[in-house]
């Protein structure tokens, strides 16, 4: 069968195909041999009806359905092989009037794998942005490790202060009516840590062991339960038990219990090293998310739709996975928010779009530097799957289908054009500026979510 391609845009081909006469009536006559059994003919068991008897009551046309889609599938098959396309949607077939005896012709038209163009991706100009690890955030860090140590201790000669923690019972009600969730015995409260609805725990500082009495507040207007918004309530309320957190002493004991040094120096350096290093791996991971965004920005690539519905779906296939593993699902979680699936799908398309972008043009850089699986990294990243997964590397290796084993081999070579693209760009760096105190009444941004590339392996 004949066929010719024709670009109708940057991802939009069509396929014209010409059956010969006698190619189509072969296909008309195994339409009628499959077929045939629909059909009840007077005089006639069923199935047995001859096929031009068929045509005469039925219309002469009644097997052309049907042969097309008999001829169809192979051809465009053929077409799409030997020109090497890459559909990512079904094809829409559209066919001129068929006469009998004659030559048919019909078309196609499919979205196929955009053309990808890249711009400059070598030698990328980047800024990098070096923080200083501040006394202040080593200070806070000290602050985390003490309170990992801390040891709690039970007040009994004094009355409950701000940043104890009380074992309490309370009981609340609204108009003297008791509501739901309002009562709990033996209920632990840290003083201070604004847990409770405003100006219960404050009201609890100066009570003693026993002591029992009646606390008022009102609801605030933001509160989860309609019933409850800016309703005044009154807890009755009674101290079980007062305890105190106790920090240990910023000293060479402390440094010894919680790290391999001795000193309290030695431990508070090598602290700050490690927060330094940390801050210089945020650094180069923040500069290379800017500089993976600059290559895509400067690429041209024409993306059809159906990519990125497939893309979206992907996504929210996680989605759903994540919140799965924390007891809940996606069609819960819609509930919970009142959003409907078509709103949810709007608001995470754009972001699908990026993400396939990116993965695009990572892809079309491996391809043009003939990038391939270095078998080293490969068995690093399957070992550390491997090991994830409580299996050694040749077990893994023995599991993996076709498919798998590509996924792997996949990320690999995400991974090298990524190290390419790092290795080449011209890297400036600038010490952090402190930015100027806001206003109070400055209104805060909302963090936009930018597309990223993660390594798959250190996050280099």
């Amino acid at each position: 069968m004949q066929y010719s391609m024709e670009k109708l845009s940057g991802n939009k081909i069509k396929i014209s195909f010409t059956a010969p006469a006698s190619a189509f009536e072969d296909a008309v006559q195994k339409a009628y041999i499959k077929t045939r059994g629909r059909y009840q003919i007077q005089g006639f068991r069923k199935g047995k009806a001859p096929r031009k008897l068929i045509e005469r009551m039925y219309g002469g046309n009644i097997f052309h359905d049907d042969a097309l889609e008999i001829l169809f599938p192979d051809a465009y098959v053929d077409a799409v092989e030997k020109e090497e396309l890459h559909p990512v949607d079904s094809p829409k077939v559209d066919v001129e009037p068929i006469e009998k005896g004659q030559e048919v012709k019909f078309s196609c038209e499919v979205l196929v794998y955009p053309e990808i163009k890249l711009g400059d991706y070598r030698g990328i100009e980047i800024t990098r942005t070096l923080h200083t690890v501040t006394r202040e955030e080593l200070d806070a860090r000290l602050k985390q490790e003490q309170k990992q140590m801390a040891r709690s201790v039970e007040i009994t000669d004094r009355a409950a202060k701000d940043g104890d923690e009380v074992n309490l019972d309370y009981s609340g009600s609204v108009d003297g009516v008791k509501f739901d969730g309002g009562t709990a015995e033996r209920q632990k409260l840290v003083i201070g840590s604004k847990s409770f609805i405003p100006g219960f725990e404050e009201q609890l500082i100066g009570m003693n062991i026993g002591e029992e009495k009646d606390i008022t507040v009102t609801f605030p207007a933001e509160y989860n339960a309609e019933e409850l918004k800016d309703k005044d309530a009154v807890f009755h309320v009674k101290i079980n038990a007062i305890s105190h957190e106790e920090l240990p002493e910023l000293d060479d004991e402390f440094a010894a219990d919680v790290s391999e040094f001795e000193t309290l120096k030695e431990y508070t350096d090598d602290l700050k090293k490690k927060l330094q290093e940390a801050a210089d791996e945020q650094a180069t991971s923040q500069a290379k998310q800017a500089m993976i965004r600059k290559v895509v920005e400067s690429a041209e690539i024409d993306i059809p739709d159906p990519m990125v519905e497939d893309k979206l779906n992907d996504q929210l296939r996680e989605m759903d996975w994540r919140m799965r593993k924390q007891g809940l699902d996606i069609k819960k979680y819609r509930e919970l928010t009142g959003q409907t699936e078509a709103q949810m799908r709007d608001m995470y398309r754009s972001e699908a779009r990026d993400n396939l972008k990116t993965e695009l043009v990572i892809a079309e850089i491996v391809k043009t530097e003939n990038i391939d699986a270095n078998p080293e990294k490969l068995d690093d990243i399957l070992r550390e799957y491997a090991e994830a997964m409580g299996k050694t590397l040749e077990d893994l290796k023995k599991e993996l289908n076709e498919n798998q084993l590509h996924y792997f081999q996949d990320r690999v070579k995400t991974n090298a054009a990524l190290d390419l693209l790092w290795d080449s760009a011209v890297v400036k760096d600038e010490k952090e500026t402190k930015e100027p105190a806001k206003k109070a009444d400055t209104p805060k941004r909302t963090a936009v979510k930018k597309p990223a590339v993660k390594y798959a392996k250190d996050g280099k």
